[in-house]
């Protein structure tokens, strides 16, 4: 079959680290045919959307992993399935290339994560959804009121942008710093912009984990621990991936959120868990297959695409 990955460069991607990297290889492994375009290859005519992409030939070397062919237009239709790849930024350019994607027929194409969902979801705000397995969490962006949450936390808080991806933005907020004031400034444009706080949960210190999610199942897991200094584990801050494994409370959270998560068309998601509480849902372009894979003796790619090539339509 053929599938189309709507993603950023794909030559200019860290082989030993790219989700979809390990995707596309798996695919092309298994005989399948392999496009990607960016945003700018999408567009409409009519009621039918199409993609000018280009099919690429893989490999797992290091500046020599990618042939890319001439670009060539389809329908979208053209493809049994179509990963929304693209990472964040969630920007207005995102979402209408939401709305493109949506314009496949669904009884000829699988689109996944499913675009709707993608614009319903945002990472951050998902999880009010399921208050049950949270931090004590709220979103606003009045100076007083994110005060006040704090204070009824216990003095320490987490905040963060709506928008932020890879610990960019996130601080520490004590009700004694004399640069809370700054902080809720930065993070919220002089209250302009929205913002999310959350009790601190002390087990940060301890690492973040990152539990890949197939249609609501386990897959697997890592855990990030913060550098020296820092409370963040994201890794683009500097944190370090260790092997992690599946907990009874990870699946507890798992059957909190999952059900939510299948409604939505929400496949292939990145739950970020610290200390047993579920901090964010990460569903645009989830990442840490490929950590998983070295650190657990895992092959999550395998399980994806078994999934995915058990739904496409049968008539692709």
């Amino acid at each position: 079959m053929r599938m189309l990955f709507v993603m950023d460069p794909v030559e200019r991607i860290n082989i030993r680290k790219d989700t979809t990297f390990a995707f596309m290889l798996e695919a092309q492994a298994r005989g399948h045919e392999v496009h990607v375009c960016g945003l700018e290859g999408l567009r409409a005519r009519g009621s039918s959307a199409w993609a000018t992409a280009s099919r690429v030939t893989l490999r797992r070397e290091e500046g020599n992993h990618v042939d890319v062919e001439e670009p060539v237009a389809h329908p979208l239709e053209h493809w049994s399935a179509v990963w929304m790849r693209k990472d964040p930024p969630f920007d207005m350019e995102y979402v209408y290339a939401t709305y493109l994607l949506e314009r496949a027929d669904p009884s000829r194409t699988l689109v996944l994560n499913r675009p709707s969902g993608l614009r319903n979801a945002n990472e951050k705000a998902f999880i009010l959804n399921v208050p049950e397995v949270t931090p004590e969490t709220m979103i606003g962006r009045d100076r007083g009121e994110i005060r006040r949450f704090v204070e009824e936390v216990g003095g320490v808080g987490v905040i963060k942008p709506l928008d932020g991806m890879g610990g960019a933005g996130i601080f520490q907020l004590r009700l004694e710093d004399p640069n809370f004031s700054a902080i809720w400034e930065g993070v919220t444009d002089h209250g302009r912009r929205f913002a999310m706080v959350q009790s601190f949960v002390p087990e940060a210190a301890q690492g973040d984990k990152r539990l890949l999610l197939m249609d609501g199942e386990p897959l697997g897991a890592i855990l990030r621990v913060p550098a020296r200094g820092e409370f963040r584990g994201n890794m683009a801050a500097g944190g370090t991936a260790v092997a992690a494994e599946v907990t009874e409370r990870d699946r507890e959270i798992v059957a909190a959120v999952a059900p939510r998560l299948r409604e939505e068309g929400l496949w292939f998601v990145g739950l970020d868990i610290i200390g047993g509480l579920l901090t964010e849902v990460n569903v645009t372009s989830p990442t840490g297959v490929q950590e998983a894979n070295r650190l657990c003796g895992l092959h999550v790619e395998g399980a994806v695409l078994d999934w995915v090539e058990g739904r496409v339509p049968r008539s692709a």
